[in-house]
């Protein structure tokens, strides 16, 4: 902060290239915190997401903590390119929402999504390996039975940190429309899914079988006005969520009043203007 009220804004840190000449597969299409802002989680448009976990530095000459930077802390490929072939149709990789759930154990987990499917991924380190097997080398090779004279008690030993992502659930199959959004309930048991018409309510332990809670898709396409936007659940309460629509509109919604959540709670149409400054 500077002097007389004042706020001073400092270039912190920059991840990636500045250069011009940027593939497409690299270009960022969502970014995210985790809830205590330690893990910073990145998608591109080849479908990787990379993980940025935050490192406090010690100020030397003021003997304080410093501003953490963000480094690398796991890189993996979430979707790959797939070609739908009842629709004839590409199903591109990127990724188009990140979301974390909130941590319950030394394990991470998050929600990433391209245009059609939804998967699960945990995030979660190890540093110590099991040795000492009676069966098996320290190699993991199958130890020949003349070869065991004891009777060995297994024990862990220190190794390298590494960092392993791997998906557990793959949600598929419940949306015509591309995907815009996700966001996890506050009960961290459900979460929603919105495309252009319509929004879908999951169960993170049920993979086959979504509620459809929002349908905005007219009996005539030809009378459609509007498509949805983004959609999110409230961070409280696990009954409500809002979605917004191409016509500048936000609607507050109440899974108590009915399954299908075609009247809305309340509506607030958005009007955004911009003013145009010019230096004097």
């Amino acid at each position: 902060m500077a002097g007389a009220g004042e706020t001073s804004w400092c270039f912190s840190q920059l991840k990636g290239t500045v250069e011009e000449d940027v593939t497409e597969a690299d270009i960022i299409s969502t970014v995210d915190f985790n809830h205590d802002g330690e893990l910073l989680a990145t998608g591109d448009k080849g479908g990787r997401v990379v993980i940025f976990q935050r490192e406090d530095l010690f100020d030397q000459q003021q003997q304080q903590q410093a501003r953490g930077e963000y480094n690398v802390y796991s890189t993996f490929q979430s979707h790959e390119p797939e070609f739908d072939y009842l629709k004839s149709l590409e199903i591109e990789e990127k990724i188009n929402k990140i979301k974390w759930l909130p941590r319950h154990n030394n394990a991470h987990f998050l929600l990433s999504t391209n245009d059609k499917t939804i998967k699960l991924w945990k995030v979660s380190e190890r540093d110590r390996r099991w040795t000492g097997f009676n069966l098996k080398d320290d190699d993991g090779l199958i130890r020949e039975n003349n070869s065991i004279q004891s009777l060995r008690i297994p024990h862990s030993t220190p190794m390298e940190l590494m960092v392993e992502a791997s998906p557990r659930r793959i949600f598929a199959n419940a949306h015509t429309y591309h995907i815009n959004s996700i966001s996890v309930n506050s009960d961290v048991e459900t979460y929603i899914s919105a495309d252009d018409l319509r929004i879908n309510l999951w169960h993170l332990g049920i993979t086959d079988q979504s509620f459809n809670i929002v349908d905005i898709k007219p009996a005539n396409m030809e009378e459609l006005t509007e498509v949805i936007t983004a959609a999110e659940f409230h961070p409280k309460q696990c009954n409500l969520f809002v979605y917004s629509s191409s016509k500048g509109t936000i609607r507050l919604c109440d899974m108590r009043a009915a399954a299908l959540c075609d009247q809305h709670a309340r509506s607030k149409i958005i009007l955004i203007t911009f003013h145009l400054f010019s230096g004097s």
